[in-house]
């Protein structure tokens, strides 16, 4: 093998974090139009959340209430590509419940509880926003990604997820692992 080839994994890392870092920059682009002039824009959902679901928001301590308010468990939040994305995961436990957490005209946001610090879900052009937008089913696990630009998001930070009228806070952010046992940074 030649001086300048590089191992096949290695290209796919490369590649791999590219990708992420090119989807950052556009979410962040875009996070920085948002909050031109000082204010930040009303985020509307379309959704009206019934008067139970308003009463505020919840730690991820307390899955129980989770699960009753929304019909989900959350499992676990992640950085993954290289640092620059989290991986945040969770199971349906009540499909009616949890179809608000689904609508496509919502939009993410996980919050630093550090730093108030915002990141939001890449909206790739080719395959549209890194979450499930689909119809939910008991039982299945789902996934939503945010761009973490900089590996601003270390693990073992508090994060709150909110969507609509969700937010749940108190979420620790985990390493994340990598093919062959390593871990990201």
């Amino acid at each position: 093998m030649s001086r300048t080839a590089l191992p096949f994994l290695s290209k796919v890392a490369v590649v791999s974090g590219l990708v992420a870092a090119l989807m950052c920059a556009s979410v962040w682009a875009g996070s920085a139009q948002e909050h031109q002039g000082g204010r930040r824009p009303a985020r509307r959902s379309g959704h009206t959340a019934p008067p139970a679901e308003r009463a505020g928001p919840l730690l991820v301590a307390d899955g129980d209430a989770i699960a009753r308010r929304w019909g989900i468990r959350i499992d676990t939040m992640r950085v993954t590509a290289a640092g620059y994305m989290l991986d945040f995961r969770y199971t349906v436990v009540d499909a009616r419940k949890a179809k608000p957490l689904f609508e496509r005209k919502t939009k993410p946001v996980l919050r630093d509880e550090a730093t108030g610090a915002e990141m939001a879900v890449p909206v790739p052009p080719k395959t549209g926003a890194l979450r499930n937008s689909n119809t939910p089913h008991a039982g299945r696990s789902y996934f939503m990604f945010f761009a973490n630009p900089g590996r601003f998001i270390k693990p073992g930070r508090l994060v709150t997820v909110t969507i609509g009228a969700f937010s749940v806070g108190g979420i620790r952010v985990e390493s994340g692992s990598v093919p062959g046992g390593g871990a990201t940074p």
